[in-house]
């Protein structure tokens, strides 16, 4: 069942002319002829303020481009429509929503993967430690910047395009990486796998939107959201062992082995956005009738592609600079995608230094992480009929700040597992019997609070811009880009020189001060959201 007062994920935002046309549920509507009258399926574009009145589209303001819209069919979905997503079989729409998932997940496998055995990487290709650890920086500097062309892309060339030729190339870019004769070689590619890699990273939400309606896709959407998070701890529990038993190089031939695998089943995945399906069938009809009044929205009102990629490269960060809802959420976002990412180098130093393990034995402790990820999971039902239950008792639409609960669950989970690993480690508890147990349980909590706090603030940022979903989306994944990015630089000088205790503490102390956030949005969201350029004020 379609809920027409939540935002449309399927709707080309970025390559439609809204101002122009404003809003359309072509895209989501089934019409018994194929068809809709264009002047009357537009609908006015979302009021900015509670006090003002929705702003007509241009196009209906002025009478002679109303009048010639009377004569404009707009294509829909037919009902049982064999090329509507949403018609498949559950079994394959789960299908589909499986290698959505896992192609995150195996994305962001490869990017710790090579954190595995670092120091065989160190002394085979003589660089320093730093300059290793760039390996992980870049292609995660990658996953910041690809999405900023695939998402558009995606919106005039469709998904399934966008999901195959990128993955190939990325499949290619991981060779060289494994053959590397030296560091800058490893480091280039890593970057440029990074950016072709990231490709899943902007698709698969969207497509998971494309074949689950509104009120169906909860888990689905949980699943996506758990992905990022939980592949990068997949990578060195695998890439320890693989490093301690053939050799690093075969860190690299595992992730071509996975990514070819994924590859593969994105191949076999068929178009499911409905603007190009729509798209193609408007321009079958218009060769087969010689009628050139059948349309898409996306036809009628189409922005050029160089505003396009103006508005995608610009937008999101003009969103950041004026939008506080946007920029402290992604900013909470940021801090906690870095801490996984500072897991990485800082359970080495613990486990690997302190307690003497191998490589595999270190990778091990990253279960742990997987148990609280696997927790926050099992309570996503749970708010999601919580959600549903507060949007029934305000009348079928829910508040975006509905959707912060999960957040204010989850939020004080993260600094209680950073002191707690902090302060389990050597020295203040020296290794010997099981004292291994402390530092290892910490990434239960955190994998937890960290599902929850992303899975929440995501499900906000959408409901919150629902004219914008696209950029405020963008914006998001290049703060927590960045801030994966810049993690692995500092994080193994700052607790080999704070001591492990105090450098846990710190980043606690940083993530204890970022709980209030929730709250307030909780209490105020409708306050700011009211006097916002972008965000809905309904």
């Amino acid at each position: 069942m379609h809920n027409p007062n939540a935002p449309d994920l399927s709707f080309p935002f970025q390559s439609t002319n809204t101002a122009e046309g404003g809003f359309t549920d072509e895209y989501r509507v089934v019409s018994r002829t194929g068809f809709i009258r264009a002047d009357t399926a537009l609908r006015p574009i979302p009021s900015r303020h509670p006090e003002a009145t929705p702003r007509t589209p241009h196009v209906l303001e002025d009478s002679e481009k109303a009048r010639a819209l009377r004569d404009v069919k707009l294509v829909t979905f037919v009902p049982d429509d064999p090329e509507d997503p949403r018609n498949k079989s559950n079994l394959f729409r789960w299908w589909i929503t499986f290698i959505c998932a896992f192609s995150v997940v195996e994305v962001a496998f490869a990017s710790s993967v090579v954190t595995g055995d670092f120091e065989d990487i160190q002394a085979e290709l003589h660089a320093g430690e730093v300059v290793t650890n760039l390996s992980v920086t870049l292609m995660v500097c990658g996953f910041g910047i690809g999405p900023l062309f695939w998402s558009p892309l995606s919106e005039i060339l469709g998904r399934r395009i966008v999901w195959i030729i990128p993955s190939f190339i990325y499949v290619i870019f991981i060779i060289p990486c494994a053959v590397a004769k030296n560091i800058q070689t490893l480091l280039v590619c890593r970057f440029f796998c990074g950016i072709f890699a990231s490709a899943p990273l902007t698709l698969a939400g969207g497509t998971i939107s494309d074949i689950w309606d509104n009120e169906e896709r909860g888990f689905a959407i949980a699943l996506f959201a758990a992905a990022p998070y939980g592949g990068p701890v997949l990578g060195p529990i695998v890439g320890g062992f693989v490093g301690e038993t053939v050799g690093w190089r075969w860190m690299f031939w595992v992730n071509m082995i996975f990514a070819g695998v994924m590859f593969i089943l994105k191949a076999s995945m068929p178009e499911t956005y409905a603007p190009v399906i729509l798209k193609r069938r408007a321009a079958r009809l218009r060769k087969e009738t010689g009628d050139e009044n059948i349309r898409t929205e996306q036809e009628l009102f189409k922005v050029p592609f160089a505003q396009m990629m103006a508005d995608t490269l610009i937008r999101p960060f003009q969103m950041l600079l004026t939008e506080p809802i946007l920029l402290l959420l992604s900013l909470y976002i940021a801090l906690i995608y870095g801490l996984l990412y500072a897991f990485f180098f800082s359970y080495p130093v613990v486990f690997g230094g302190d307690y003497q393990w191998n490589d595999g034995l270190a990778g091990l402790t990253f279960i742990s992480v997987w148990i609280g990820l696997a927790l926050a999971l099992c309570a996503m039902p749970f708010l999601q009929k919580d959600y549903m239950r507060r949007a029934a008792a305000n009348g079928g639409a829910a508040e975006p700040e509905d959707r912060l609960v999960g957040m204010l669950v989850g939020s004080i989970w993260v600094p209680i597992s950073l002191f707690i690993f902090g302060w389990t480690s050597p020295p203040a508890v020296m290794p010997g019997g099981g004292n291994w147990v402390g530092p290892v349980s910490s990434g239960i909590p955190f994998g937890f609070g960290m599902v929850t706090i992303y899975f929440s603030a995501n499900a906000y940022i959408i409901d919150a811009f629902p004219g914008y979903v696209a950029s405020a989306l963008a914006a998001k994944t290049v703060v927590r880009s960045g801030s994966g990015a810049a993690m692995p630089l500092f994080i193994t000088a700052m607790y080999h020189n704070l001591g492990n205790g105090w450098a846990g503490s710190v980043w606690a102390f940083i993530s204890l001060a970022m709980v209030p956030i929730p709250f307030l949005f909780y209490r105020y969201g409708k306050t700011i959201r009211s006097k916002s350029k972008r965000a809905t004020s309904a």
